[in-house]
């Protein structure tokens, strides 16, 4: 039952990698393809109003870990306190960008809210790299049972870590390149004119330098976590996740090369699922990996609830699960289609 909690709480963590991925990507990338405030309206459409439920996903993996592994997230919790608050200020800071930009006809005030839009995309973009390389590269986890991470120590690796040093700063900086090439994408699916011919342009060159960066990134984990590849070659599912990965980089560059739009896209989104499983599948059972000590570390089963929570959990989680997934059809459907700049 832990294994499958762990895979329940990978896959929602996946899924708001991918659908947010995109929202996050477009607002990083809007200055880039779009040059004209009329443009930028034509970005926004684009995200429509599914920015919104894509933002469940990530409160759902919360309450998958509130569920599931209460120890581990109440020693994570305080431990990115800081980052935490950050990253939440900047999702609200999105929504009040999306919903207010539009309310006034006002060249300073759109522009003011289009900046703004794209600058809380590219630090959500940031924070959620760096989390990722954080909980790849571990946290200072002691004999307490506690941690508190500084914004930076002496940005190495191993011991008294920070939030950044220079192994998480390169997972940030291939997180923002990847959300943008998936935003990109996104918009290339979605729209017309100018903005789909630069947003064109703009992904092929992004995902040229995501295919660049990954060998450097996976080289950089070997470094910091040799055993995470270890158990990659034990685990059948990590393969599985792998040849995903693999697949979902092939499609980007057939669909980009042969013009087909919606192919491209569905690549980047399989490439992401990918990555994001195949890191779960090498991480497993270890959810909080000590830096100080691999004594100090919390694994699933030693985070998972006690008695018969998980089973219970487990009865009702298919059934939300299947009306999110019916839900997010509906809604899919009713945007379908691409989107066209108001005349």
């Amino acid at each position: 039952m832990v294994e499958s909690w762990f895979a329940i709480l990978a896959l929602m963590l996946a899924g708001y990698a991918i659908m947010d991925g995109w929202n996050i990507g477009s607002g990083v990338v809007q200055f880039m393809v779009a040059r004209t405030p009329a443009e930028r309206r034509l970005v926004i459409s684009a995200i429509g109003p599914l920015w919104t439920w894509h933002e469940v996903w990530l409160v759902a993996s919360g309450g998958v870990l509130f569920v599931a592994f209460p120890s581990v997230l109440a020693v994570a919790l305080p431990g990115f306190y800081l980052a935490v608050f950050v990253l939440l200020w900047c999702i609200v800071g999105r929504g009040l960008s999306l919903e207010f930009g539009g309310h006034l006809d006002d060249a300073l005030w759109r522009t003011f809210w289009d900046v703004a839009f794209s600058v809380v995309n590219l630090l959500i973009a940031i924070l959620l790299g760096t989390a990722l390389g954080n909980i790849l590269r571990g946290v200072p986890l002691g004999p307490s049972g506690r941690f508190s991470l500084a914004f930076f120590t002496d940005f190495r690796p191993r011991g008294e870590v920070g939030i950044l040093d220079w192994y998480t700063g390169v997972v940030a900086l291939f997180t923002v390149i990847c959300v943008s090439a998936h935003g990109a994408s996104y918009l290339v699916w979605k729209t017309e004119g100018g903005v789909h011919d630069r947003g064109l342009a703009l992904a092929r060159r992004l995902w040229l330098a995501v295919f660049i960066l990954m060998p450097v990134v996976t080289a950089a984990t070997a470094v910091v976590r040799p055993e995470l590849f270890t158990e990659m070659m034990r685990r059948p599912l990590a393969w599985v996740a792998v040849a995903l990965t693999i697949a979902g980089s092939l499609s980007v560059l057939v669909g980009q090369r042969r013009d087909r739009e919606g192919l491209a896209f569905a690549g980047g989104c399989a490439f992401i699922a990918g990555l994001l499983g195949a890191a779960a599948a090498s991480v497993f059972p270890v959810m909080l990996h000590s830096t100080l000590g691999a004594a100090y570390s919390i694994d699933a089963y030693a985070g998972a609830v006690r008695g018969p929570g998980l089973g219970l959990a487990a009865v009702w989680w298919p059934v939300a699960m299947i009306l999110s997934l019916v839900y997010t059809a509906f809604v899919l459907r009713q945007f379908k289609g691409k989107v066209r700049m108001a005349a």
